[in-house]
């Protein structure tokens, strides 16, 4: 018995082949499913600053709190006084430690040789500035 034709299936060994319409995408690592955290430096050296402007954000210590200068919970650098930010190495164990603080002075440079100048002091309650009118001053000591 002969057939004038044959049933050709696209499944079939003997039938088309079926291809893809889309290439293979692959997969993705990490997703990139999370925004940046904007770390970093917000205020380079010779910036002024005043208290509470945040200099470092980072992860861990990359850099310590030196002068006029604490660290938050999260390791955030902010400024405790107003003046100049500066950043400087100090010889720390075996190797070199980054510090960030600020200085009242433009000219001021850090580690502070505290015995040829003294101690430098910063007192964020009493106002120094000038009086306004009618009002008195306070009492300078």
């Amino acid at each position: 018995m002969f057939l004038p034709f044959v049933f050709k299936s696209p499944f079939s060994p003997l039938g088309s082949v079926r291809t893809a319409t889309k290439r293979a995408g692959g997969t993705v690592r990490n997703h990139g499913g999370s925004p940046g955290k904007r770390l970093g430096l917000k205020k380079f050296s010779d910036q002024h600053v005043i208290p509470g402007n945040i200099i470092v954000r980072q992860r861990g210590t990359q850099f310590h709190p030196g002068q006029n200068v604490k660290m938050g919970r999260d390791h955030t650098i902010y400024a405790t006084a107003p003046g100049f930010v500066r950043f400087y190495k100090e010889k720390w164990m075996s190797s070199d430690r980054k510090f960030v603080g600020v200085v009242l002075d433009r000219g001021e440079k850090l580690p502070r040789d505290e015995a040829a100048l003294g101690r430098s002091r910063y007192c964020g309650l009493v106002n120094l500035g000038p009086a306004k009118s009618g009002q008195s001053s306070p009492a300078r000591l």
